[in-house]
């Protein structure tokens, strides 16, 4: 069952003032549940914790995308590489669980 998210991005200067610009704000579905991958992330302790949430929301929206358009000529030498790479990912977090 896939699962919706609503993302927003702001736009800020370094100490945290909000910018000019009017936030970016996405509906997107994705086949998993970002929450739950992020918090595997997380425990697989395989990033710095500040990192892992930017990791995850990347990474998903990308696969998701990725997965979509697999067949298409932009994506299709790119798929071989995040299939592999994603096992390698969840072996790490499959070993750094136990």
């Amino acid at each position: 069952m896939p699962s919706h998210f609503t993302i927003t991005v702001e736009q800020t200067e370094a100490d945290g003032t909000p910018c000019p610009v009017a936030p970016l704000t996405l509906a997107v579905t994705n086949h998993d549940d970002l929450f739950l991958i992020l918090d595997k992330i997380r425990a697989g302790a395989i990033l710095p914790p500040e990192e892992a949430a930017e990791f995850t929301v990347g990474l998903k929206l990308f696969l998701e995308i990725l997965i979509r358009h697999r067949g298409d000529a932009l994506f299709e030498d790119i798929w071989p590489h995040m299939v592999s790479f994603m096992k390698r990912l969840k072996a790490g977090l499959r070993d750094n669980k136990q």
